[in-house]
C-alpha cells in the first residue's frame, strides 16, 4: 500500500494528493531507471555519480511554466561547472523532451521521462494521483547522495525558488 498525502500541493487552487513518503533533506535519495534520449535506460544517480545533481520535476515540458522553469534552470546551470549534474524530468516521452530542448535551444539539460511506471515519483512522493504527473519540485542531492534541498512547489501551476536552488546546488 503506497502513502498518500494531501494538503501538500493544489493545481490552479484545487487540491492534489500526492502518492509515495516525502523525502526530506538528510534522506539518502533513492535511484530509479528512467528513460533518457533514445530510450536509453538511464539511473540518474548512477549517471551523476561523484558529482552534485540537480533535479527539476515538472508536470510537462509542453507547458508554458514548464517551459520557463526548464529555460531558467538550463539558464542557471551554464555557471555551475563540470562536477554538478543537471536532469529535467517529467512524464512527457523522450520525443516530446527531445523537440522542447530543440525548439528552446536547451543543450545542457538531462532529460529524463519517467512515462513507464513513475517509479522516482513514486519513490520521492512527488505523482500527482489525480494527473497522473509529476508535482513541480526541485531538489539537490549532493556527491553522497543525500538529498541537501528539497522543494516541493505548493501551487503546481507556480514557478519554484530558482535563487534558492541555486544557492543549494553552489553550497552542496
Amino acid at each position: 500500500m503506497s502513502v498518500e498525502r494531501s494538503g501538500v500541493v493544489t493545481f490552479k487552487g484545487g487540491p492534489m494528493t500526492l502518492v509515495g513518503p516525502e523525502l526530506s533533506v538528510g534522506a539518502t535519495a533513492t535511484g530509479a531507471t528512467l528513460i533518457g534520449a533514445g530510450l536509453a535506460p538511464v539511473n540518474p544517480l548512477e549517471a551523476g555519480a561523484g558529482k552534485t545533481k540537480l533535479f527539476i520535476f515538472v508536470p510537462s515540458v509542453d507547458t508554458s511554466v514548464c517551459s520557463l522553469e526548464g529555460k531558467k534552470f538550463s539558464d542557471a546551470s551554464q555557471a555551475f561547472g563540470d562536477d554538478v549534474a543537471v536532469f529535467l524530468v517529467s512524464a512527457d516521452l523522450p520525443f516530446a523532451q527531445g523537440r522542447w530542448c530543440q525548439a528552446e535551444d536547451v543543450k545542457n539539460l538531462t532529460m529524463l521521462s519517467d512515462y513507464r511506471e513513475m517509479g522516482l515519483a513514486k519513490s520521492w512522493g512527488l505523482y500527482l494521483k489525480e494527473l497522473g504527473l509529476y508535482a513541480r519540485a526541485v531538489y539537490v542531492v549532493d556527491k553522497n547522495d543525500t538529498v541537501t534541498y528539497a522543494e516541493i512547489v505548493s501551487e503546481v501551476a507556480a514557478e519554484p525558488d530558482y535563487a534558492a536552488a541555486v544557492a543549494a546546488v553552489q553550497a552542496a
